[in-house]
């Protein structure tokens, strides 16, 4: 059976494919070390999974959700965005709990784009930007991150642009794959930009309270809500990944618009669920600072892995990824990452999956701990 237009542009997500790869291999024995999702591997707070053990229990919340997620959710995460990022939500009218925040860019992409309609997005940059678009019929049109910009936009490159049918662009600061955090100033061109350009600002943001010093949201510049939705997610800063619940932040009209496409894809996450999430939103500042002490031993333990294959790390990097310049030597990401899988059993991931900027880097990620990654530089040091 012929499949749908839609997918004609949209291939296999990169890591599906090499997950597959990397069973084959350790059903053959060879026990591959795997760098390269972001998965965290460290367990949720104890209160976080006692709540779902409580709450599952109960016999009346079994049910079908409502769309707009339970009430306590909702006021957790306006609780979290006031104390964080010091921005002031209604939760009745301008937050949407999501079955995570991936889930939301293909609902934003679906909600505001057809057929003919244009949507920005950053090359390098998260894969299910583009993907979202191209599903919903779009346009993709990219914007570089260079190091020599120190990976933000270029905003008089994006005013040179045709920017007649662009309806989106997606941002994504503490980035990834780079690290780099956007400070105000940057978002403040940005919203300037977008406001000028009739563009509808989209801009996730998960990775926010990860090695990073200062936590900020786009919805925190003045008058940002009028030209900018946010999405977080619990999946990175609460180890929560597996348990798929993130949120859009934004004007009412925009909440309204993207409820109207998600209501009927689903019919909301599980209660217990959502209610555990509510307990890990109102944890306290030193459930960040043990995590991140975790990552911070792990990122330096990884900058030694990068150093020992004499990669370059652009300084000054956020959440719990390291990216890396491969040496002159080396003709590429993709024989470089395959010349370690190969030759190591340690995975890390090329950047050209990221986008053409990306080919002369990789990413590894700290979701791993530190005795795999000393055992990493162990096995490398055996690679020619």
């Amino acid at each position: 059976m012929k499949l749908a237009s839609r997918l004609e542009n949209v291939s296999e997500y990169y890591f599906a494919k090499k997950l597959a790869e990397i069973s084959r291999m350790n059903s053959e024995g060879k026990n591959v070390i795997n760098l390269g999702i972001g998965s965290p591997d460290l367990p949720p707070h104890e209160s976080v999974i006692r709540t779902l053990n409580e709450e599952s229990q109960k016999n009346n919340i079994h049910g079908y959700q409502g769309y707009r997620g339970i009430e306590p959710l909702r006021k957790s995460f306006a609780h979290f965005y006031k104390r964080k990022y010091g921005v002031e939500l209604n939760h009745n009218e301008q937050i949407l709990p999501l079955a995570g925040s991936k889930e939301g860019i293909v609902h934003i992409c679906m909600t505001y784009c057809g057929p003919g309609d244009k949507v920005l997005v950053p090359n390098p940059g998260y894969p299910a930007y583009r993907a979202a678009a191209l599903l919903a019929g779009a346009e993709c049109i990219e914007y570089k991150l260079r190091q020599g910009n120190d990976w933000l936009p270029d905003i008089e490159e994006l005013k040179s642009l045709d920017l007649a049918k662009v309806k989106l662009m997606w941002l994504n600061y503490p980035n990834m794959p780079t690290g780099r955090a956007a400070d105000r100033k940057t978002f403040e061109m940005l919203l300037e930009f977008a406001a000028s350009s009739k563009i509808l600002l989209c801009h996730d943001n998960p990775y926010s309270m990860i090695l990073n010093e200062n936590p900020v949201s786009i919805l925190s510049i003045p008058g940002a809500i009028e030209h900018a939705v946010e999405l977080n997610s619990l999946s990175k800063s609460f180890n929560m990944a597996g348990w798929r619940v993130g949120a859009l932040f934004g004007a009412k009209e925009h909440i309204d618009n993207v409820l109207r496409f998600k209501s009927n894809l689903d019919s909301g996450m599980f209660y217990a669920v959502q209610k555990a999430a509510a307990v890990a939103l109102e944890l306290p500042d030193e459930w960040f600072a043990s995590l991140n002490e975790t990552y911070r031993r792990r990122k330096k333990t990884g900058e030694d892995l990068f150093a020992s294959l004499g990669c370059h790390i652009p300084k000054g990097q956020a959440g719990f990824f390291i990216w890396a310049g491969i040496p002159e030597r080396e003709t590429g990401c993709y024989t470089f990452s395959d010349k370690i899988l190969a030759g190591a059993n340690v995975f890390i991931t090329p950047g050209g999956i990221f986008g053409s900027e990306g080919n002369r880097y990789v990413r590894l990620s700290l979701c791993t701990p530190e005795n795999l990654l000393i055992e990493a530089i162990e096995r490398l040091k055996e690679l020619k």
